[in-house]
């Protein structure tokens, strides 16, 4: 049985940082592309970043570019989620997902965990 947790969420103020875990279990995580997604209330589910099953190709949303970093630690069967200078447009719910076929920008995922609450503060 497949398995996304993810972690790490919580309350930061304007210009903090968070690092979202997002740990991996019951798939082969190095031949996953792994993506991180959210979603604010009344919104739509929206890309934030992803990384190649290799984990040497990343790719982000521009909302999000130079602030993000996503990485993909196969040997642990995690990704990561660092997010810096972090603003109130970042509160949502942040979910990870994991593709068998290779990285997309897209909600097509195969597998998805939970959700972890992110709320900034102005």
């Amino acid at each position: 049985q497949v398995q996304l947790v993810e972690s790490g969420g919580g309350l930061v103020q304007a210009g903090g940082s968070l690092r979202l875990s997002c740990a991996a279990s019951g798939l082969a995580f190095s031949s996953y592309a792994m993506g991180w997604f959210r979603q604010a209330p009344g919104k739509e589910r929206e890309f934030v970043a992803a990384v190649s099953r290799s984990a040497l190709n990343r790719y982000y949303a521009d909302s999000v570019k130079g602030r993000f970093t996503i990485s993909k630690d196969n040997a642990k069967n995690t990704v990561y989620l660092q997010m810096n200078s972090l603003k109130p447009e970042d509160t949502a719910d942040y979910y990870c997902a994991a593709r068998a076929l290779e990285v997309t920008t897209t909600t097509r995922y195969d597998y998805w965990g939970q959700g972890t609450q992110v709320t900034v503060s102005s």
